[in-house]
């Protein structure tokens, strides 16, 4: 029998890791996480840019740029092929009977597109994970690593044609009842689910569980 997949989707500082960890240690079975993090560093480090040129590595991975006091990210040619990749590997996971909790941002609409066609013929609860813009702020500044205005750069984009199963606010609810909550839905998924209306609204769709068995 297939896994099932949790996909936390939200802004940089919102609480996206500290859920699924939570999630993870609440589910009443083994549970997997894979994170955009992961899968970013794990790239090259010239790959892994800071305000790179068009051409050199860096604007080809993962580009950091900064722009009128805020952050952003832009993913390239090299970029993009690893989150198909990682999108691919979530669901080889869920194929092979692992249930997994997810930790993205869907910076673009095509990243979204690509996980409808990636996950189709998969259980998916789809789960927006907000939190008010300060204290995302306040977390950005006191994490280490964290480019300042990175996470207001994309704080609305990251939820743009999007639409959830459930939505968790980090600022008002703890981890654990967070976890609570996208875990009672799991158990019990809506249907039609975020995915299958989604899939309807913008025509997306494939079968997951056939491409792997033709594989």
């Amino acid at each position: 029998m297939a896994g099932s997949i949790i996909l936390l989707n939200g802004c940089s500082s919102a609480g996206k890791t500290t859920l699924a960890q939570a999630i993870q240690e609440a589910s009443p079975q083994p549970i997997q996480c894979i994170a955009l993090d992961h899968f970013r560093d794990g790239m090259p480090g010239k790959y892994r840019g800071m305000n790179s040129s068009p051409g050199e590595p860096g604007a080809r991975g993962l580009n950091v740029i900064p722009r009128d006091g805020r952050t952003e990210l832009q993913f390239g040619d090299v970029g993009v092929a690893v989150l198909r990749g990682m999108r691919r590997a979530i669901a080889a996971f869920a194929v092979s009977g692992v249930d997994v909790v997810v930790d993205d941002l869907l910076l673009e609409r095509a990243f979204l597109l690509d996980y409808l066609a990636a996950l189709a013929g998969l259980e998916v609860v789809f789960v927006g994970v907000r939190c008010d813009l300060d204290t995302v702020n306040l977390r950005e500044r006191s994490r280490p690593g964290r480019f300042p205005g990175t996470a207001a750069a994309h704080y609305v984009r990251v939820h743009e044609h999007c639409e959830y199963d459930v939505e968790v606010d980090t600022a008002t609810c703890s981890p654990r009842e967070g976890a609570r909550r996208v875990i009672a839905v799991r158990q019990a998924l809506p249907r039609p689910t975020a995915f299958d209306r989604l899939r309807m609204r913008l025509g997306t769709h494939m079968d997951a569980r056939a491409a792997f068995r033709d594989a």
